[in-house]
């Protein structure tokens, strides 16, 4: 999302600016002359950076850094694109970079990566995640621009525009605040600076000889502009979550927490820690095939020199890559799967003790889908004697014997057409891993989403993770379950006694739509994987009190559309960035078929979440329930909203399925940070 005026105000912004940095280069420059004890090229450096100052960056001139030399001592520059740790390079010989090393500079980009580590450790008091902290190797009188592991290094006339492309990460609050807690912990270092700029300054001030390119500062503080203010929330954690992020488990570990917890957010800055301290490759997982693309976006943002170590996947999508690479056909054939159930229903279903319970198929198709095939259930015996977790329509002996006499006639006929449904891909896919190893073996797998995985895979993951220390950490929220069927992790295998964090502080929902969100659940009992939980009512901590719910009545779906369109058109015409930070969210593929088109006839830039990828874009989101998982948006609206779903009355399974239903529209509810839009349709209003 991006935050601020139109593109033509954001640029003429960054013009502005990046005529203010020139003008105030002479008298940086002047100040430099009088470090006596360094270069000429390193004096320009340093009021090449000192110039920044006026603009509230900080530069803090260390003298007595510990085991540092005080003719190399570096420098800590502070500023709206983090902290970065600082070292001017000055040799003749013009930088080399071949095959991932930077010739004769070994020991220099160790020593730069140990100084970063020392800043991190001390800024982490605040909160400040190591994402924003960057070492910089600057190279007096040579062009270059390149990335070693974490170690950026560019020219002196290259690094205005580096600085000033980065992420907005810190508030000009944060920028003095960081500066100071540094200028604390490093009790050597000097803070150099030039008055800041008055905000009347410039037309007067006069040109100067520049230190760098106007236009290409101004390009890249544009950049910097449109990477909008989801920085700030990767850059800086409450404590707890630093904790958390940061810790080391002796195995399988799990991270737990109400929605909008931040636990996606701590899940991220995990994988970044271990990153950095393993070598072997990192997997972050999820059940939803979207996700995955976004989660990647905000790593590269985050962390992109760690960007090639974590493979962002969904957990389907990751099994049928591994099936392939090792020679095993996998046919996923969708349509011949649902009609290969249709008829066994049709053989064995119809006509059975089931129709007692639930005359319709789609409850039975779920039983195979969730309870018998998504546990590896393999003899009836077994599925008599098994704890449906998370069905609560009660079975008798017989109607389990009936559902197990669909499964096997379901089965005979997916063989028979030599097809395979998701799940039979997770079952291929652990059986070959028992058999046959992942080399090399991941350094870490991080679950996201945990709750919606079948117990199937749950056991692909921890055979892929083991129970090393800090190699599976599962991340979820029973509550936030969106399919039906449950398990426990210790039918996994998986034992976390002791190794369990809760995350317990509301950052993303104003408190007025969490209140909403929380009463459509509050009586409902769900499974968390440990156990269950009788209700659903929770104690949340929230943060952030200014957003709104607007509930919006209709008579009929043509008065509720009608709404719905000048609602989010008015939107628009308020804020020209509002609609790149709004959704519209639908229970079905029907319903976002309906509404892309009336929006699309309306004239609004609409995006269907399927194809979304985290990069900002001006127009308005639209899909699922289901496909919101895992995201947030400033403002969503939920059309033809129902809070408690009318159900046929005398069917047994309806609870179930209106339970189900409400955990789905909180999920959906909860993506929204500012303002949540209900539209209703009352025919008797």
């Amino acid at each position: 999302m991006v935050d601020g005026g139109s593109a033509g105000a954001r640029g003429r912004r960054a013009r502005e600016e990046a005529l203010e940095l020139a003008r105030r280069s002479r008298e940086a420059s002047e100040r430099a002359r009088r470090w006596t004890d360094a270069s000429e090229e390193e004096r320009r450096v340093a009021a090449t950076l000192l110039t920044l100052t006026a603009d509230g960056w900080r530069l803090l001139v260390d003298r007595t850094w510990p085991g540092t030399p005080s003719a190399d001592a570096p420098m800590i520059l502070v500023g709206r694109g983090g902290v970065f740790v600082v070292d001017v390079v000055n040799r003749p010989v013009p930088p080399s970079v071949e095959n991932g090393r930077l010739t004769g500079h070994d020991d220099d980009l160790a020593r730069m990566a140990a100084l970063a580590r020392a800043v991190e450790e001390r800024t982490a008091a605040l909160g400040m995640s190591p994402v924003a902290v960057q070492p910089l190797m600057i190279f007096a009188g040579h062009r270059l621009d390149e990335q070693l592991a974490r170690v950026r290094l560019v020219g002196r006339e290259d690094v205005v525009n580096v600085l000033m492309a980065a992420p907005r990460r810190l508030n000009a609050p944060m920028v003095k605040a960081v500066a100071a807690h540094l200028e604390e912990g490093f009790p050597g270092v000097e803070s150099c600076a030039l008055p800041e700029r008055r905000p009347d300054a410039g037309a007067g001030a006069g040109e100067a000889e520049s230190l760098f390119d106007v236009e290409e500062v101004e390009k890249a503080v544009l950049e910097s502009v449109l990477h909008g203010p989801i920085e700030q929330w990767m850059t800086f954690l409450h404590p707890d979550q630093v904790a958390i992020a940061r810790r080391d488990w002796s195995g399988p570990a799990r991270i737990s927490g109400p929605a909008g917890t931040g636990k996606t957010v701590v899940g991220l800055h995990r994988a970044v820690h271990i990153a950095t301290r393993t070598t072997g490759p990192i997997m972050y997982v999820t059940f939803v095939n979207n996700l995955p693309r976004v989660q990647g976006r905000l790593f590269q943002r985050m962390a992109g020199h760690l960007a090639d170590r974590v493979e962002f996947t969904s957990l389907h999508g990751w099994a049928q890559r591994f099936l392939t690479d090792r020679g095993i056909r996998v046919n996923l054939d969708r349509r011949q799967v649902e009609d290969a159930f249709s008829r066994a229903w049709l053989q064995v279903g119809r006509g059975s003790a089931l129709t007692e319970i639930d005359p319709l198929p789609h409850y039975w198709e779920q039983e195979i889908d969730h309870v018998i095939k998504g546990r590896g259930l393999t003899t009836a015996e077994e599925y008599l004697a098994v704890s449906r977790y998370g069905r609560r329509t009660p079975l008798q002996a017989a109607h389990r014997e009936a559902v197990w006499r669909l499964y096997e006639a379901y089965e005979l006929l997916r063989r028979r057409r030599d097809v395979h449904d998701f799940n039979d891909v997770l079952l291929l896919a652990l059986r070959e891993l028992r058999e046959r190893p992942v080399s090399p073996s991941y350094a870490a797998v991080i679950v996201d989403e945990v709750q919606d995985l079948t117990l199937i895979g749950v056991r692909l993951l921890h055979a892929l993770a083991g129970d090393r220390p800090n190699g599976l950490l599962l991340i979820g929220d029973g509550q936030q379950a969106v399919y039906p069927g449950g398990f426990r992790l210790a039918e996994a295998g998986v034992g976390i006694k002791g190794r369990g964090a809760v995350l317990r502080i509301n950052y993303r929902n104003a408190a007025p739509i969490l209140d909403e969100a929380l009463r459509l659940v509050s009586e409902d009992p769900f499974d968390d994987l440990d156990g269950p939980t009788p209700n659903g009512h929770r104690t949340v901590e929230t943060t952030y009190h200014e957003g709104r719910v607007v509930h919006a009545a209709a008579r009929s779906e043509a008065d509720h559309d009608e709404h719905l369109v000048k609602a989010l058109t008015a939107r628009a015409e308020d804020d020209a960035d509002a609609l790149s930070g709004t959704a519209v969210l639908c229970r079905s593929r029907n319903d976002v078929e309906h509404y892309h088109r009336l929006l699309t006839r309306a004239g609004l830039p609409v995006l269907r979440l399927d194809g979304y990828d985290g990069r900002p874009a001006d127009a308005l989101k639209i899909g699922t329930y289901l496909r919101s998982k895992g995201l947030e948006f400033k403002n969503v609206y939920l059309p033809a909203f129902n809070a408690r779903p009318v159900v046929p009355g005398g069917d047994p399974t309806a609870d179930e399925r209106a339970a189900l239903t409400r955990r789905q529209t909180f999920v959906a509810m909860t993506r929204a940070r500012d303002v949540l839009w209900l539209g209703t349709i009352n025919p008797e209003r």
